[in-house]
């Protein structure tokens, strides 16, 4: 579980989070939805170590995570796919695939195995450049190159931005088979509400930095105000 507690976080004059409290339970996704300027990626980049509070708390599994540098976050189990991807793109498939192994107990020939069974194409394309693959593969891979430490928690920042509707399906797809069979906990931060709320089990709605809602998946997404007003889902 992630406990995220009063989180507050400025840049300067600027409060990208105020006073937020959310609760990612353990084996399930939790969508963080919300415009743009909502304080999404903030949220990410301050659980992973990036970004530095300015009041609040987080924990993860029961570990004070504010004040730990982000690699010791990393070895706590926490993988972070940020926005864009953020492959090698001069580095192959396999070679991104290694440096996502890097430094954690794992089996790296067991973990490759793994993540090839994941994603086929990956397997493919093993031997090409990161800068070879489409929207989507790069998607699959930075997801790869995270899981193959296995994390217990994964944050995701904007998996489906550029890609087609059926690719962004597809990954959709994946996270949920990802949480179901290893008993992730994934923190899901989507400008596309629709598809994240399908999947996931629980959503909070951040509004120029503050939670607005915080509760089940399905009952967001049947709130009316809230898919109107905070997240452009109106019929």
């Amino acid at each position: 579980m992630i406990s995220i507690s009063n989180l507050s976080v400025a840049y300067g004059a600027i409060v990208a989070l105020d006073d937020v409290t959310i609760e990612a339970p353990t084996g399930a996704i939790t969508a963080v939805l919300g415009a743009n300027g909502a304080g999404k990626t903030t949220l990410l980049r301050t659980i992973s170590g990036l970004v530095k509070p300015r009041s609040g708390s987080i924990t993860a599994n029961g570990h004070a995570l504010i004040g730990e540098r982000p690699d010791a976050i990393a070895r706590l189990g926490i993988a972070h796919v940020p926005e864009g991807r953020g492959v090698i793109a001069e580095f192959t498939v396999e070679e991104n695939l290694h440096l996502g192994a890097l430094g954690a107990k794992t089996n790296v020939a067991a973990g490759l195995e793994e993540q090839y069974a994941l994603f086929p194409v990956l397997k493919e394309r093993r031997k090409q450049y990161a800068a070879q693959l489409s929207g989507g593969e790069r998607q699959m891979l930075a997801l790869g190159r995270a899981m193959i430490a296995n994390p217990q928690i994964l944050l995701l920042d904007e998996p489906s931005l550029g890609l087609a509707p059926l690719v962004t399906q597809d990954i959709m797809n994946t996270i949920k088979i990802l949480c179901a069979n290893s008993g992730l906990t994934v923190i899901l931060v989507e400008q596309n509400a629709k598809s994240a709320l399908k999947i996931s089990d629980y959503a909070a709605v951040l509004h120029v930095g503050k939670s607005i809602a915080v509760r089940p998946a399905a009952e967001v997404a049947a709130d009316e105000s809230l898919r109107s007003y905070y997240l452009g889902m109106a019929e």
